[in-house]
């Protein structure tokens, strides 16, 4: 498929075909897209952990809050920002480590998305459905020790991989002119602002309230609107998020990506 017909035909996956995957093909994808991938200074500061053993993927089900669609699909990817295999070869060669800090994570998070969004891109076009698991950050710590990384390499984000076994309508997103700025940001004005969320409201609630349990949770907690919704206790909590933002703190101390 042309990169287009890729992009047009996006959507997140949550069921899954038991079928396997080639291992031809994961290696592949995984080739091209770290070879056709941008790296800050060619220094390749990330790594993917392939997970396909139908027990260690359990366990990454319970990690990721026991989301089904991981133990139907046969392939989940952890996608990490890695200074271990830099750090050391930097060690051996006598030269300063000048990474352990968060200019180096941000590089190397970066780095490990954008591979991530070409692997994905690679299953695609290869008739595969992907989606990407947000449950990483909530369990970074626990995922690294699962998968044995050393210090300084972390989580950033995980996909599942395999063969659809649905095929769900494609989600809106915001007109374009919300995201493109010349020149300089343009903040909009409240008009422009309720025009450019005006379909989200309508559409992201319609279908949230087709969903019987989002719909009673609404209900009992007296929620009328997506925004609501979005930033309550049942979905991004900020509570919680608060708890989540001062642990990975503290872990990208403890792995020394900070100081």
């Amino acid at each position: 498929m042309e990169l287009k017909q890729v992009l047009d035909r996006h959507r997140s996956i949550r069921r899954y075909k038991p079928d396997p995957i080639d291992h031809e093909i994961i290696e592949e994808v995984c080739r091209e897209a770290i070879g056709g991938g941008s790296s800050s200074g060619n220094l390749n500061s990330f790594s993917l952990v392939l997970t396909r053993d139908a027990e260690r993927k359990r366990k990454l089900y319970e990690l990721h809050m026991k989301q089904s669609f991981i133990l139907e699909a046969p392939l989940l990817i952890t996608f990490c920002a890695d200074w271990f295999r830099t750090r050391e070869w930097l060690r051996a060669r006598g030269a300063n480590d000048n990474f352990n800090n968060l200019v180096g994570y941000h590089v190397a998070a970066a780095d490990a998305l954008i591979v991530a969004q070409n692997v994905c891109l690679g299953f695609e076009s290869r008739g595969l459905g992907i989606c990407y698991m947000g449950t990483t950050l909530f369990s970074l710590g626990e995922i690294a020790d699962f998968l044995e990384l050393p210090d300084t390499c972390l989580p950033v984000t995980t996909i599942v991989v395999g063969y659809p076994d649905e095929a769900p309508a494609k989600r809106d997103r915001l007109p374009l002119h919300a995201f493109l700025h010349d020149e300089v940001y343009h903040k909009p004005t409240p008009d422009e602002l309720n025009a450019q969320y005006e379909e989200r409201d309508i559409k992201g609630w319609e279908r949230y309230m087709s969903n019987p349990r989002l719909k009673q949770l609404a209900k009992e907690a007296h929620i009328s609107s997506l925004a609501e919704f979005y930033t309550s206790e049942f979905k991004y909590d900020p509570g919680y998020f608060a708890d989540v933002s001062t642990r990975i703190r503290e872990l990208l101390e403890d792995r020394h990506f900070l100081p």
